[in-house]
C-alpha cells in the first residue's frame, strides 16, 4: 500500500490542523481499532500499578504497544500511520502486516485475531468497547468503517508534538509520575503526577478507577475531542479536585474549565496558532499544576525540579546526570 501523507506537511506544518468535524468518522473507527490492540496487550502484559501495563506509546511512525511478553517470546503491534499498516512483530522473527484502510471494525478484529493465531499468539479478549456511549461488540461492528489516511497521519503528528511537550513538562517534576502514554479507552495522551499521599475512595468507583485513582494525582494531556468538547485540546485535572480549583484563573489565554469533564482545557487550535505552540502548552500545564498543587497543599519544595533555560544539546549540559564524573 502506498504512502498517504501530505507532501512536505511534516516539515511545513509540524502542528497540523485537526478539526474534529473533518475526521470524526475516522477518529471513531481508529478509536475502536486501538481498543482491540490495547485489549490484546491487556490480555498478555503482567499487571502494573495504576494500569500502566495497558497504554500504547507514540512512536516515530505511529502508535505502538511497545514490547509485550508473550510466553517465551515478545510481541509488538504498531499502527504505522505513515505507510498505513498494522504491523505485528514477534521476537521469533516472524512479522505480519495488515493494511489500514476504510474497513469495518468487525473486519479489522477478525483479521487481527487471524494474524495472531497464525503467529501462535494466544490472546483472548473481551470484544466489547469501553468508555464509549452505546458500545457495539467488535465482532459485530459494521458501523465504524472509515479511514482517512491524511487525517490519521495528522493525528499522529499532533501526538508527536504533544508527546514531546509532555516529556519536557515531566522534566520539571521529581516526584512519582507516569510515563507519557496513550490510553486507548479514552483515546488520549496522558502524563500523571502524584502528590505522594493516598486518595480517599471515589464514590461509585469500579475496579479500574479504584486502582487508577488510589493516590492523589494531577493529570495532563492531549485529546482529539469528543463529548462536551467538540475540538482537539490539551487538558489538566486534579483528582481529588481541591476546593477552588475550578474557579482558578490559569493565566493561559483561551483556557477554560469544563464542568462536565471536571478539567481545564486549552484548545489545540489556539496552541498551534501561538508564536511558540510548545511554550503555550507548557505554560498551560504549568499554570494548572501551580494552582492544583497549591490548593491541594502538595509538598512542592520536594516535588518540583528547577529546569534549565536552555534545551539539551546546546552546550548547557555536557555531562550525564547519572555519571557526573564521566
Amino acid at each position: 500500500m502506498g504512502r498517504s501523507i501530505e507532501p512536505g506537511a511534516a516539515q511545513a506544518d509540524p502542528w497540523p490542523a485537526l478539526a474534529l468535524s473533518e475526521w470524526r468518522a475516522t477518529r471513531d473507527t481508529l478509536h475502536m481499532w486501538t481498543q482491540i490492540v490495547g485489549k490484546v496487550k491487556l490480555a498478555l502484559a503482567p499487571p502494573q500499578n495504576h494500569w500502566w501495563q495497558v497504554p500504547l506509546y507514540v512512536s516515530a511512525r505511529g502508535l505502538t504497544t511497545s514490547v509485550v511478553p508473550c510466553g517465551d517470546r515478545t510481541l509488538e503491534i504498531l499502527f504505522d500511520l505513515v505507510d498505513h499498516h498494522l504491523i505485528v512483530t514477534v521476537s521469533d522473527g516472524r512479522v505480519k502486516a495488515m493494511p489500514l484502510l476504510a474497513r469495518s471494525v468487525a473486519s479489522f478484529y477478525q483479521e487481527l485475531m487471524s494474524v495472531l493465531r497464525a503467529l501462535d499468539v494466544n490472546a483472548h479478549i473481551w470484544p466489547m468497547p469501553v468508555e464509549v456511549r452505546d458500545p457495539v461488540p467488535f465482532d459485530r461492528d459494521e458501523v465504524h468503517a472509515s479511514y482517512d489516511p491524511v487525517f490519521a497521519n495528522r493525528f499522529w503528528r499532533a501526538l508527536i508534538q504533544a508527546d514531546s511537550t509532555l516529556r519536557t513538562f515531566a522534566g520539571r517534576f521529581q516526584g512519582k509520575q507516569s510515563p507519557v502514554h496513550f490510553f486507548w479507552g479514552s483515546f488520549d495522551l496522558a502524563s500523571t503526577r502524584f502528590s505522594g499521599r493516598p486518595a480517599p475512595a471515589r464514590p461509585g468507583a469500579d475496579r479500574v478507577t479504584r486502582e487508577a485513582y488510589s493516590q492523589e494525582v494531577m493529570s495532563f494531556g492531549f485529546w482529539p475531542g469528543g463529548a462536551f468538547v467538540d475540538e482537539a485540546a490539551f487538558y489538566a485535572y486534579a483528582a481529588p479536585e481541591p476546593d477552588g480549583f475550578r474557579d482558578a484563573s490559569l493565566q493561559a489565554a483561551g483556557a477554560r474549565y469544563v464542568t462536565e469533564l471536571s478539567e481545564f482545557i486549552l484548545p489545540y487550535g489556539l496552541v498551534r496558532e501561538a508564536d511558540s505552540p510548545r511554550e503555550a502548552a507548557l505554560e498551560f500545564f504549568q499554570a494548572a499544576y501551580r494552582e492544583g498543587s497549591t490548593l491541594g497543599r502538595w509538598d512542592r519544595t520536594s516535588l518540583d525540579r528547577p529546569w534549565p533555560a536552555s534545551p539539551p544539546g546546546d552546550g548547557a549540559a555536557t555531562q550525564s546526570p547519572a555519571h557526573p564524573g564521566s
